[in-house]
């Protein structure tokens, strides 16, 4: 069997192309990122699911993985007021999530990796990979794109960010420019008056009704300053992002590259 030099798209493969691959032993990565979710007024509601497509595919040029079909609906109770914006809730997202990897373990794949891009998702996520180890003795890995790139946290002018702001803006611009719409930016910090407390975290959910509480509030439906997002800001956070997730990849299945 000749050695596969690049990655592939699930959707785009038969199913003997995705046997094989699968009995190779390649790495199949599972892409989460909401494709109708919030993102303030100048983003698309498909952010975040162009994010994670635009790194996946990266991922494919750098190694000979199996990207599979992003899972486009997610948990993400923060943002379920705002017209548009699809939410699961946590049992269905993670019931859905067990039955993806279930079926592909059972077709044949033996290394899987999630790479997600929500917020909100990360503990349903951790519960998942916990639980299917229990019940597989399977290891799934887990990479939430929050905290990657962070090395270049310096490149951003924002006071803080956390939401729709110069980080993920300065990403859009990069990969698809034209559904940016700058004219409509704005900073908006809502009412925090400083960073997030590091030691605790609540529960948040947006809103943009004056009368919601100071964690909650914000005009528009972001915390950041996406004025200052630039597309050679969002390059360099893309490159970086890819570089990491590839290493990640490389430490987590050392064959990674043999399958």
């Amino acid at each position: 069997m000749t050695k596969s030099t690049a990655g592939r798209l699930l959707e785009e493969m038969t199913w003997p192309e995705a046997a094989e691959r699968f009995q190779a032993g390649a790495v199949v990565v599972i892409p989460v990122g909401a494709v109708a979710k919030e993102h303030g007024h100048h983003l698309p509601l498909n952010t975040e699911s162009l994010i994670v497509k635009e790194l996946t595919n990266r991922l494919t040029v750098a190694l000979p993985i199996v990207v599979a079909p992003i899972v486009t609906f997610t948990y993400s109770p923060v943002f379920k007021k705002y017209p548009g914006s699809q939410h699961l809730s946590a049992d269905t997202f993670m019931r859905m999530m067990m039955e993806l990897l279930t079926s592909l373990v059972a077709q044949g794949a033996k290394h899987i990796a999630i790479v997600n891009s929500g917020d909100s998702t990360e503990g349903p996520l951790r519960l998942v990979i916990n639980q299917f180890f229990d019940e597989s003795s399977i290891r799934v890995g887990l990479s939430n794109l929050r905290l990657l790139g962070r090395d270049l946290d310096g490149i951003l002018e924002q006071d803080q960010g956390g939401h729709a702001d110069e980080r993920m803006t300065s990403m859009m611009l990069a990969i698809a420019p034209e559904t940016v719409r700058m004219e409509r930016t704005r900073p908006d910090y809502g009412r925090r008056s400083r960073p997030m407390n590091r030691a605790f975290t609540q529960p948040v959910r947006f809103s943009g009704d004056k009368e919601a509480e100071d964690i909650d509030f914000s005009a528009t439906g972001i915390i950041g300053d996406p004025t200052l997002a630039t597309a050679k800001k969002g390059k360099r956070l893309l490159d970086e992002i890819t570089e990491q997730l590839a290493e990640g990849l490389r430490e987590l299945f050392p064959e990674i590259e043999d399958a």
